[in-house]
């Protein structure tokens, strides 16, 4: 892979160029190109794939504009529409619609159809634009591969495809989007890969889908951008955010982005700064694609001037009118500190870079710097008086001051020039200025950060409790306790001092009136403890010194073990006798060895336990049973032993049968007996234990009397001397209002 060099500073074109494109530039106010724009549209690099590195802001956009310019139009004019000519990819929605906007008017003259496939927008509106026909497609990977499983896109006519930032792509985890992208369009097509930097992953994907690349490098190594301005500001911990108002103030950037690292940080600073009076919009993964893009257009219109964004705009967002970065939170790595750098200083511009570090993380700061191989000013976050200062300046040098008095204006000036004098009109229009603009934070010392000093108590007083460490008196029981007890809240107690058999409490003067009486004229805590009010602080005694341990007993010399004894050689690995058999399972659970080194040897339970006979040389292997030697049915192994008798094919062989041939009835050979059938086997029949009637059944069961019909009235039992039986009344209580159930129990009737 050849490496070419673009050359540096600024030079004129050497190739050729379209004519309808020279137009559109020269409508645009380009004058001469940048290097990556002279590189990569070099006349002998027409018809190859390139791999372009080169420095955030350098105008690749329009560099790979001018590239694929030869490959896509038929002259200088597009054909007709239909399916797509070239396809440009990029990591994020931003950067999609941004480089659709500079293609657009770049091939505006040669009359290009654009359409984009962007993630967050109508999929509907971009298939039919799509069938509309489009000359170039402008897409993310995610839309983009979701357009090709649906089939609503036709790669077939690919001529070109450029892949932006690269290395950002495969950091989001597109690397198997893009292969099956680079997979689908045609093997004839031209590739051209624009990236920063050049990681192993975007090298293995130049060898797989880029035939014999050539390299473009114009980022030089031995210089940061010379447009940028780096500056670290040392603060306090606690003046980070502070430190960002400051520098807004003081740079009074006409658009300025601030970036944090996570979406928290981005809301709570965009709360801030908005309060503070600052017209701030934010940025962030959580905002759906119209709020982004009304969120950037807020910034270009002059609406806002502070945008809050984490690093979802860390690439590929052009703001013209972009002077000052700032970096709330130290980014992650070098890269993405140039990422967010690059965003400012761009196509010639001049721009600010301030990072905010922390006292503790200035190493971390220090190294960041010195991988991304920039030389940064350090210092300290401007001061209130040095916002001021710059206030002041900017004030005298408004060329306000300048302009003539115009006609409308006179009467107004006359009248305030008459009624007040030139010093009261100033110091009004002071302060008329300053309301317009924030007031700076002043902020801490970074060099000496301090701890948060405790506020001083104020006037207090002094009671005295009979417990202390003899008592196992603590603090962390003590202060619940006189706070619940005597109405207080925790800041208005001071120091507890715990004595050896007092503790010393220190309470606030204006809640010690009110203490004493919620503790009541027992003057106690939790009934248990005297509460004394003393006139004066204590005196408390100064500890004396902790008590010398003694000296450690001399437990004497360590008694000898005497020599180890001596050990046999271990043997080799040939002469090394046979490893111990493994532990046998036995079925109670116990671990059996059937080595020599067996502590007890046991008698096997059953047969499977004891030991196989040894093989004999020439005897035929005994036949294995089907349904081995383990007992089925069985829950124990002491039940009785199996009969010796072969068993056949069938698991049940083993139960004794009739020697008797069966009938179609097993009930045929004999006439039933009267005896109970309990000890005799069950056949299938359930009912078969119960006793049975020796009269023969024929085909109606037969009975011994005829059964009783209760509509015969004959048939009534009637006791002697009495008339007939009633039905037995329903025991329980009576029917009625008052309740009660009616209802028979069950049961037959008693008679009375």
């Amino acid at each position: 892979m050849q490496r070419i060099r673009a050359p540096y500073p600024f030079a004129s074109d050497p190739s050729p160029m379209i004519q309808t494109l020279a137009d559109a530039l020269a409508e645009r106010g380009y004058e001469t190109l940048t290097p990556v724009q002279i590189a990569v549209s070099d006349a002998a690099l027409a018809d190859r794939d390139l791999l372009v590195s080169a420095q955030t802001g350098s105008g690749k956009t329009v560099g790979f504009g001018l590239a694929i310019a030869p490959t896509l139009l038929d002259g200088e004019q597009f054909e007709e529409a239909r399916t797509p000519l070239a396809l440009v990819i990029a990591p994020t929605r931003e950067l999609a619609l941004q480089v659709k906007r500079e293609l657009a008017w770049l091939y505006a003259k040669a009359g290009v159809r654009m359409a984009s496939c962007v993630g967050g927008m109508d999929m509907r509106d971009e298939r039919r634009a799509l069938e509309r026909g489009a000359h170039i497609v402008v897409a993310t990977p995610g839309r983009l591969v979701d357009h090709i499983n649906r089939r609503s896109i036709d790669l077939s006519g690919i001529r070109a495809v450029v892949l932006d930032e690269a290395d950002e792509m495969l950091d989001l985890g597109f690397r198997e989007d893009l292969e099956f992208i680079l997979s689908q369009a045609p093997e004839t097509k031209r590739t051209l890969m624009f990236s920063a930097t050049v990681p192993r992953a975007i090298e293995g994907l130049t060898k797989t889908y880029m035939n014999n690349p050539e390299r473009v490098a114009t980022i030089s190594k031995e210089s940061q951008h010379a447009d940028i301005t780096y500056r670290a500001l040392v603060v306090a911990q606690q003046d980070a955010e502070n430190a960002i108002i400051n520098v807004l103030r003081f740079h009074d950037a006409k658009n300025a982005l601030v970036f944090a690292n996570t979406r928290v940080v981005v809301n709570r600073l965009t709360t801030r700064l908005s309060n503070r009076g600052f017209a701030v919009v934010a940025l962030s993964g959580e905002l759906s694609q119209s709020e982004r893009a009304n969120a950037l257009q807020s910034m270009r219109d002059g609406r806002a001037r502070v945008c809050v964004a984490t690093d979802v705009a860390a690439r590929g967002i052009d703001l013209p009118s972009l002077d000052l970065v700032v970096h709330a939170e130290l980014p992650s790595n070098s890269e993405t500190l140039l990422h967010r750098s690059g965003r400012t200083g761009r196509a010639g511009r001049k721009g600010i870079s301030a990072m905010i570090v922390p006292a503790k993380f200035r190493n971390k700061a220090e190294r960041l710097l010195k991988f991304a191989k920039l030389n940064a000013e350090w210092g300290t976050a401007p001061s209130a008086d040095e916002v001021l200062a710059r206030d002041e300046e900017r004030l005298l040098a408004d060329p306000v001051w300048d302009e003539p008095i115009s006609e409308s204006e006179q009467g107004m000036v006359a009248r305030l020039a008459g009624a007040q004098s030139p010093e009261i009109l100033a110091a009004a229009y002071l302060r008329l200025w300053r309301a317009q603009h924030t007031a700076p934070e002043d902020l801490a010392d970074a060099n000496t950060p301090s701890p948060r000093a405790a506020a001083s108590f104020g006037p207090s007083k002094w009671i005295s409790i009979p417990a202390g460490r003899n008592e196992k008196a603590e603090a962390r029981w003590l202060l619940p306790l006189v706070c619940n007890s005597g109405g207080l809240d925790k800041t208005a107690i001071g120091a507890i001092r715990i004595q050896d058999t007092q503790t010393y409490i220190e309470i606030a003067a204006p809640a010690m009136d009110g203490f004493l009486k919620a503790i009541g004229p027992a003057q106690t805590l939790d009934g248990k403890y005297k509460v004394t009010a003393l006139d004066s602080a204590p005196t408390f005694a100064p500890r004396g010194p902790r008590p010398e341990r003694g000296p450690k007993p001399d437990r004497g010399p360590r008694p000898d073990r005497g020599p180890k004894p001596d050990r046999a050689p271990r043997p080799e690995r040939s002469e090394a006798p046979n490893p111990a058999p493994k532990k046998a399972w036995a079925p109670d659970g116990d671990a059996l060895l059937s080595g020599p080194d067996a502590p007890v040897e046991r008698k096997p339970r059953h047969k499977s336990d004891a030991p196989r006979p040894a093989k004999v040389e020439g005897e035929a292997p005994a036949a294995k049973k089907p349904y081995g030697d383990k007992p089925k049915g069985k829950k124990s192994w002491d039940d009785k032993p199996r009969s010796d008798k072969p068993r056949g094919d069938k698991p049940w062989g083993d139960k004794a049968k009739s020697d008797k041939p069966r009938g179609d009835k097993p009930w045929a050979d004999k006439p039933r007996s009267d005896k109970p059938r309990s000890d005799k086997p069950r056949g299938d029949k359930p009912w078969g234990d119960k006793p049975r009637s020796d009269k023969p059944r024929g085909d109606k069961p037969a009975f011994d009397k005829p059964r009783a019909d209760a509509n015969d009235t004959s048939k009534r039992f009637v006791p002697p001397g009495g008339k007939e039986s009633r039905p037995a009344k329903p025991r329980g209580k009576p029917s009625g209002p008052k309740g009660g159930d009616s209802t028979l129990r069950r049961g037959k009737p008693k008679p009375r």
